[in-house]
Parts: C-alpha cells; sequence; structure tokens
C-alpha cells in the first residue's frame, strides 16, 4: 500500500491526493469542483462534529436550520457582504424543467423563470438576519445564541479536495447582543473553543489573533482567527470569529427594546470551520506511509488482528482476541476486530497503517500461549510485546500518549518553521526557500500589505493577540511599526 504514495519531498501536493484517496476518505464527484466524503473520510468529520457541539452547547448554544436559498435582494442589503461572494455565488433562475422537443433529453423551461432570482448560501448571514427581525423584540430575547451545521457552495474553480470545493460542511454561529462588549466577548470565546478544539482533539498547535483590513470577512469590524502551519511550510487558516458590529442588524432593521424603553440596533457575531479541518489533520500528522490520527479523532482507535495458519489454532485464538475485544470496547475504546479471511496479515497491516489508525494489535498463536499480544503505533511506526495482564489500562494510556505526542511533533514543526526576520531579503529568502511564519514588522497599510502579497505571495496570516510591542521599521517600506504580524503562505 504505501508504493501508492508520493513522496512528500518528491510531490507533497501529490503525497496529499495519495493519501485522500488511498485512505478512502473522498474523492472528486461527478460535478467539476465538488467532492464526495467517503463513509472513513465523514466518520472523521462526524468525530469533529459531535466534539465542537458538545462545546457549543456547553457555551449556551443550540442548534437550528436556515434555508439553503437566500433572495439575491438579502445580499444588496450590506454593500461589504455582497462585494466579499460576489464572485463566488451559483445562482438559481430556473424552477422547472421540460423535454427538449428535439429529443435532447431535457431544457429549461423558458417559463419557469423566478421573479427574483436566488442565491445558493455561501454564508447564511443575511438569511439568518432577516429572520431574527422577527426573533427579536426586546432586551429579554437577548443574547440569541444559534448555530447551524449544514453545506455552503463558494464556486471556486481551482480545488483541492477538502481544502477547498465548489461545495463543502460546516458549521456557522450567528449570535446576537445587547452590548458591543457582550459581542466582543462571544468572538473571542468562540475563536478560544476553536483553538482549544484545535489543540486537545486535534493535536494541531494554532496561533490566535485577528485578521488585517483586507483579510477580514466581508461586513465584519473585526475578524478572530487561529492559522495552523503544514508541514510543507504553508499556514491553513483553521478557523474564524467575526465581531459583526451592528451591520447586519442596520442592513435588516434588528432592533430591541432595551431597559429603557429605547430602541437599539443589537450587536452581532458570526463564526465557523468547515470540513477543511480534515484537510488541515492530513497535513499536520501525516508520512509517507499513509494517514496519521490523533485517538480523540480516529473512527478506529485501535484494531485487532488475528493470525493463525491452521484451522484448529483459530477456536482458541478467537476466543482469547474476542476477550480482549470485549474489553476494549467495554472501557470505551472503538475497536475493530478484523477476522476476515480475504486478505494476509500483511495486506491488512499495511491496510490500517494507510487509514492512520493509531494502534494495532497483533495476535498468532504463540502470544496467546506466553499471555500477550504485540502492539504496533501508528505515530512511532514502532511495535513491542505487551502481556495481556492490565492490556486495557496499558492501551488507554497509549492513546493519551499518541495524543500527546502528535500535539508535541506539530509544536516542534511549527516551531522549526517560524522565526524573525528584519529586512527584506531575509523575508523573500525565508519565504521562498523554507516558508513557514514570519514575524515582521510592517508599518500598517494596505498598500504595503498588497505589494508584500504580490511579489513574494505571502499575506498576513493575523496579528497576534498577544504580540508585544516593538519599535521597529516595516520590513518592506523601512517606516515605524510597534508590532511584528505573522506573514505566510497560505492554502
Amino acid at each position: 500500500m504505501a508504493k501508492k504514495i508520493t513522496s512528500r519531498k518528491e510531490n507533497y501536493s501529490q503525497w496529499y491526493i495519495d493519501i485522500v484517496q488511498n485512505a478512502g476518505l473522498a474523492e472528486n464527484s461527478a460535478v467539476r469542483g465538488c467532492m464526495v466524503i467517503k463513509p472513513y473520510g465523514y466518520a472523521i468529520w462526524e468525530k469533529m462534529r459531535d466534539a465542537l457541539d458538545k462545546k457549543f452547547k456547553d457555551t449556551g448554544h443550540t442548534n437550528a436550520y436556515f434555508p439553503i436559498f437566500i433572495p439575491k435582494s438579502f445580499f444588496s442589503k450590506e454593500a461589504s457582504h455582497v462585494e466579499g461572494f460576489a464572485k463566488e455565488c451559483a445562482i438559481v433562475t430556473h424552477y422547472r424543467l421540460k423535454n427538449d422537443p428535439n429529443g435532447n433529453g431535457v431544457i429549461v423551461d423558458e417559463d419557469s423563470k423566478l421573479e427574483e432570482e436566488l442565491i445558493v448560501r455561501p454564508t447564511s448571514e443575511t438569511i439568518i438576519w432577516s429572520t431574527y427581525k422577527n426573533w427579536i423584540q426586546s432586551y429579554r430575547d437577548l443574547p440569541l445564541l444559534i448555530n447551524q451545521w449544514a453545506n455552503v457552495v463558494r464556486w471556486e474553480m481551482r480545488t483541492r479536495l477538502f481544502l477547498r470545493t465548489a461545495e463543502f460542511l460546516w458549521q456557522e454561529g450567528h449570535t446576537a447582543h445587547e452590548t458591543r462588549e457582550e459581542a466582543i466577548e462571544e468572538t473571542v470565546k468562540m475563536m478560544n473553543v476553536y483553538a482549544d478544539f484545535a489543540q486537545d482533539w486535534m493535536a494541531i498547535p494554532v496561533l490566535k489573533g485577528v485578521k488585517s483590513e483586507s483579510e477580514r470577512f466581508a461586513g465584519a469590524e473585526e475578524t478572530y482567527c487561529i492559522e495552523a502551519m503544514m508541514q510543507d511550510g504553508k499556514a491553513l487558516q483553521a478557523g474564524t470569529s467575526h465581531f459583526l458590529a451592528q451591520n447586519f442588524a442596520k442592513a435588516f432593521d434588528v432592533q430591541y427594546l432595551n431597559k429603557e424603553n429605547k430602541l437599539e440596533y443589537v450587536w452581532a457575531t458570526s463564526w465557523g470551520v468547515s470540513t477543511r479541518l480534515i484537510g488541515a489533520l492530513i497535513m499536520t500528522h501525516s508520512d509517507d506511509n499513509g494517514l496519521v490520527l490523533p485517538p480523540a479523532l480516529a473512527p478506529i482507535q485501535v484494531v485487532i488482528v488475528p493470525i493463525f495458519r491452521k484451522a484448529e489454532q483459530k477456536e482458541a485464538l478467537m476466543e482469547y482476541v474476542n476477550s480482549i475485544y470485549s474489553e476494549l470496547k467495554k472501557a470505551g475504546v472503538t475497536v475493530k476486530l478484523d477476522d476476515s479471511e480475504h486478505f494476509s496479515p500483511g495486506y491488512k497491516f499495511a491496510e490500517y497503517e494507510m487509514q492512520g489508525v493509531p494502534l494495532r494489535i497483533a495476535v498468532g498463536p504463540r502470544d496467546m500461549e506466553n499471555n500477550a499480544v504485540e502492539m504496533a503505533r501508528r505515530d512511532t511506526l514502532t511495535k513491542e510485546i505487551i502481556s495481556r495482564e492490565n492490556l486495557t489500562e496499558k492501551v488507554l494510556a497509549l492513546m493519551v500518549d499518541i495524543q500527546r505526542n502528535l500535539l508535541e511533533n506539530a509544536s516542534k514543526m511549527r516551531d522549526g518553521m517560524s522565526k524573525k526576520v528584519d529586512t527584506w531579503n531575509e523575508f523573500k529568502e525565508a519565504i521562498d526557500n523554507e516558508g513557514g511564519f514570519l514575524y515582521a514588522h510592517w508599518d500598517g497599510t494596505t498598500e504595503t500589505e498588497g505589494k508584500i502579497k504580490e511579489e513574494t505571495k505571502a499575506t498576513i496570516r493575523l496579528i497576534p493577540l498577544d504580540a508585544p510591542e516593538e519599535e521597529g521599521k516595516c520590513v518592506y517600506s523601512g517606516k515605524p511599526s510597534k508590532r511584528r504580524v505573522v506573514f505566510a503562505k497560505a492554502y
């Protein structure tokens, strides 16, 4: 199976595609730019979804669902928002087909033109805020904390599975508050929820900060974000949380009666992560043998493979193996027992290695006689013989250690790809040769930011929240700067 994987050094982009396809995560669909998420890939997304959903509910949010179609006129109500998404929108103009009188299948019925075109949602601010107008009347209705799990469409022409597709799955939170301070507090809180999820579940360390004005979400006053570093030295935006101020409330006339009986516009936030997190997972941890998954998100945490050559060995061995399986399952481990006889043990080992299963237990007649098992770790590719006694406790401890080790390795990788640069020559050399996060002074102007992007393809990924004040000169213009920002090439 490993022969199907292009090495990272040879072609990182092809390596990524090989893993997605050979690990059975997703494939291109008949619709250009869209993907089919296969059962194993979707199982990872379900794990992510369930963990995040609990975090949202633990912070007071509830789920709802809003239409996939948005009247075109809604996008005209908030100028910067429509400008930000205008080039990515899919538009429904008719509602009926008919048989072609010339016998060439079906055609659009010209008499079914919609009075107003509908946009297939690229994001739901407009349809949700048109609804909130009916839900919010008084301060007693606030805060309104709603999340939606849905699909969205952004008409991408250059796509890559999970990272950038015309349709993708995500969640989008949309909240309304009495005050500016409450809304900003919510925005920061949700950024921290994403950061904690990335670290604790995905074993991915992230930077936290705010976007520059040109990188900000369309219609937001401030965008908070988390950024991760991939093995090829490119950054990946892993989550965003937007302070929308009163922009959408004013656009859709969402006002509430305050405690002094006066009308005020509410304050808003929106925040979201998507299936591109699976792409982040792949590119952070995987190797040339295939996918590597942290136990917290692995659809199969442990696979057990019994090995026997003679039929008379099978009954006793399976009794031994089934006791291990039952014990692990009872302890809450997601475990698979592969006793199929269609494939050799070697083939199975390679298959589960490709799929990134964190732990593999192999049991043969000699292991059974010694009251032991052979345990293989996916993260280190090491094997050892472990006693059957207290095996469940050992497995649970190993999964904690694998999760820790993956986070530690990812942190070392990121730190090794992070550096301060002070001159334009240093900046260009680092971006061209190494990539990674570059901490550099910036004069704060959109013009300089645009020129840096034009000349190097590097963008400001974020302005770190914890960036200390530090007098310096802009790496490009030489003008004064009070703090460093983080540049990188990005997906």
